[in-house]
């Protein structure tokens, strides 16, 4: 089994379901008292949320290559960023540290491709709905088209997530803002909606959608089990 090694704490509520997640799975494959080999390394959510929002990503890329060469002098064989926002780092991560990266964009696109569907919602952060570098791999190397929700929703749909979800909250009022945003995206043609940031899971439920979920944080976890799993680097 590989080590894997996570960059957590973006927020540590859903990284907390990557670490259940991740030992259920390994548990279930492999039976018996079976858990996974990983390293966390969590950082100050604080100071990154403020980086993010004063858009400074020199300084954040610093952050996460300095987590990720924390992680491999730890002896982790593979990197997880358990947040779909930092994926937009992945580029300079991979530059800066021989670890593979397994980019969360990437088995969430081979999920909804394998049921048939080629029109999706994508609900996350601002930064996630609103520039390119998730929707742009999405559809540049798996063909998908990406619909996002108009300003306002993006704005609701962001609010939730940094003034709620991150926090731990869950309100009945927020999960109806959602159904409500996922509904007009499927009024606009999307098949199947993308979860796309790794709080998300712990509001919106199958039962709120028309159209499939396809939850980042629980593909993600998977697919890093299938990667520890696989035969040698």
């Amino acid at each position: 089994m590989k080590t894997l090694g996570l960059i957590g704490g973006m927020s540590w509520e859903s990284s907390a379901q990557y670490y259940r997640l991740i030992n259920e799975d390994v548990r279930q494959r492999l039976g018996g008292a079976h858990s996974a080999q990983m390293l966390l390394w969590s950082v100050d959510f604080a100071r990154i949320k403020q980086l993010q929002h004063d858009g400074d990503w020199d300084a954040l890329g610093a952050e996460m290559i300095e987590a990720a060469r924390r992680l491999q002098a730890g002896g982790a064989d593979l990197l997880v960023v358990c947040t779909n926002t930092m994926h937009k780092l992945a580029p300079q991560l991979e530059a800066a540290c021989p670890l593979p990266l397994l980019h969360i964009a990437d088995p969430t696109a081979e999920a909804i491709l394998r049921t048939g569907a080629r029109t999706v919602g994508l609900l996350g952060t601002a930064f996630t709905m609103e520039e390119d570098f998730y929707r742009g791999r999405l559809s540049e190397r798996f063909g998908l088209e990406v619909l996002v929700p108009d300003a306002d929703d993006r704005r609701d749909v962001h609010d939730i997530i940094y003034r709620e979800l991150i926090a731990g909250v869950v309100s009945e009022a927020s999960r109806q803002v959602y159904v409500e945003v996922i509904q007009r995206l499927v009024a606009r043609g999307a098949e199947a909606i993308i979860l796309g940031c790794t709080e998300i899971m712990l509001l919106v439920r199958a039962q709120d959608s028309p159209v499939p979920l396809f939850d980042t944080t629980t593909l993600h976890a998977r697919a890093a089990v299938d990667a520890a799993l696989a035969s040698p680097l």
